[in-house]
């Protein structure tokens, strides 16, 4: 095959996995993982699922591959974050229901035993902490101004904005998630418009 031919195929199989990541995250957000099937993802692309199994071999393969489309779209680098810019994720996260639903139906789920996706959450949350530690610490230094470290309120940090999230997914019209993340902001000292 010439180089052309070889590069536009690489293209065409890229174009199509993320056609497929985008199907699964869907069809996660109905169903949940483990009522979601590799057929009923094969089927909203257009596919068999012997030609989904060409491009993700399991559904496991295919759910870390949504975990990390999902990661990929809130990236930052660590030393750019900053409190301001976590209020504008929470604002971003309020535009992007089935996303949020995804992720939460997901988390969800990975809290039980065997679940494929348990270290990924665990390993993830370790990080996520470590991160808002250090956002926290660049905003007010080793002590916030109720005494306690960084290290004490990442944690409360990023239950706020998940528990906000299941909150908000399930009553909507009640919760106010960007608002409501701007009050705990004020109650960390934050002055936030």
């Amino acid at each position: 095959m010439p180089y052309g031919g070889a590069m536009n195929a690489r293209v065409r199989s890229a174009e199509r996995r993320a056609e497929i990541v985008r199907a699964a995250l869907e069809v996660i957000a109905e169903r949940g993982y483990r009522g979601a099937s590799l057929a009923a993802v094969a089927e909203r692309v257009g596919l068999t699922q012997q030609g989904l199994l060409h491009h993700f071999p399991t559904k496991e393969a295919l759910l870390v591959a949504v975990l990390q489309e999902r990661d990929q779209w809130d990236a930052v680098p660590d030393s750019r974050w900053r409190l301001d810019l976590l209020a504008s994720l929470v604002d971003y996260n309020a535009m992007r229901p089935g996303i949020i639903q995804t992720f939460s139906a997901l988390l969800g789920e990975s809290v039980t035993e065997g679940h494929p996706a348990r270290d990924y959450f665990t390993e993830r949350y370790g990080r996520v902490r470590e991160s808002m530690a250090g956002v926290l610490r660049a905003e007010y230094g080793d002590t916030l101004p109720n005494g306690l470290t960084p290290e004490r309120v990442a944690p409360l940090l990023v239950a706020v904005m998940d528990g906000l999230q299941y909150q908000w997914l399930l009553d909507p019209a009640s919760v106010d998630m960007p608002g409501a993340f701007r009050d705990f902001l004020r109650l960390l000292g934050e002055d936030t418009p």
